[in-house]
């Protein structure tokens, strides 16, 4: 198993590869892209890196998603001193500023899905999720009289209903047009008082610690980069404080990436766990909602 490692990241290609994967999850046509080189010789060193088990493969529908592996005890072993050798890796910083543009490019076509669609969506919701149940769940896991932010506010529709929960009641979105059907409906059903803001999940417009519970429904699919989102949301929590996440459950169904401009399709229990642990969150629990014909299920989980 040494030896395989060892053969495997004695390339300077293949290095690069793993610094790139060190920092999220990419599709060989993303790596290809960064890289600049042609697809072909990408598959291959991709493939001789996960042989050696440096890297795995997680497929979604036509999708397949790299990333750096953890199932190796020996690659885990050395993986710290191979990021550290790595940050000094020639080519570094133009590899990091093409990382960069790939999670633009993710993160653009989401806002501009929304902005197109915000008045649609409910509709849209309705259609291929079971909203009554999840919502009714995250609801009655809410603390009472906190501060609470809702991450991905849509329409507004599960802001109306935690006015009545939250002491103090912040709602964020990126897409512009969201935030401003969601003011329209909530002036139209007499909710006043929370706050909306303008801003990325990655980079919440809120101070360190300063938020008793934060619901981010159906937007982690969406999400770029899922686990920098959940760092972010452990930094704007107080120590004690609730996160409480509903999201596909891990699916095939490709037309609902089409339908709802989803980045991921769904996610496992254990993958979101995981992601929970290193973000720094404990008493993980974990409920799955099954939808009615055509909707997809969801996961709803809480931590702390």
């Amino acid at each position: 198993m040494l030896l395989d490692i060892l053969k495997a990241l004695a390339d300077s290609c293949r290095l690069r590869l793993v610094m790139i994967l060190l920092r999220g999850e990419f599709t060989v046509q993303e790596l290809t892209a960064i890289l600049k080189t042609g697809q072909s010789r990408v598959s291959h060193h991709l493939k001789i890196l996960t042989e050696a088990g440096v890297l795995s493969v997680k497929r979604q529908g036509t999708w397949s998603y790299y990333r750096v592996s953890t199932d190796s005890p020996l690659f885990s072993t050395l993986r710290p001193l191979i990021e550290a050798e790595l940050e000094s890796f020639s080519g570094r910083s133009d590899d990091m500023i093409a990382i960069g543009q790939i999670l633009e490019s993710r993160r653009r076509r989401s806002q501009e899905f929304f902005d197109h669609h915000a008045r649609q969506w409910d509709d849209l919701a309705r259609t291929l999720l079971p909203v009554p149940e999840y919502r009714s769940f995250l609801l009655g896991h809410v603390p009472p009289h906190g501060t609470v932010l809702e991450i991905g506010i849509g329409t507004g529709g599960l802001l109306a209903d935690l006015a009545g929960l939250a002491s103090s009641l912040i709602g964020v979105d990126h897409s512009p047009a969201m935030l401003e059907e969601a003011r329209r409906r909530l002036l139209e059903r007499g909710v006043n008082g929370v706050e909306l803001r303008l801003g990325e999940m990655t980079h919440l417009p809120l101070a360190d610690a300063s938020t008793d519970c934060i619901i981010a429904s159906m937007v982690l699919h969406h999400a770029a980069d899922p686990p920098a989102v959940l760092a972010e949301a452990r930094r704007v929590l107080v120590r004690g404080g609730v996160l409480l996440i509903a999201d596909l459950a891990r699916h095939e169904r490709e037309a609902v990436r089409e339908q709802l401009a989803d980045q991921w399709l769904g996610f496992d229990e254990d993958e979101l766990k995981k992601w929970l642990g290193a973000a720094g969150f404990t008493g993980v629990a974990c409920d799955r909602i099954e939808g009615a014909t055509g909707q997809e299920a969801v996961l709803v989980v809480r931590a702390s």
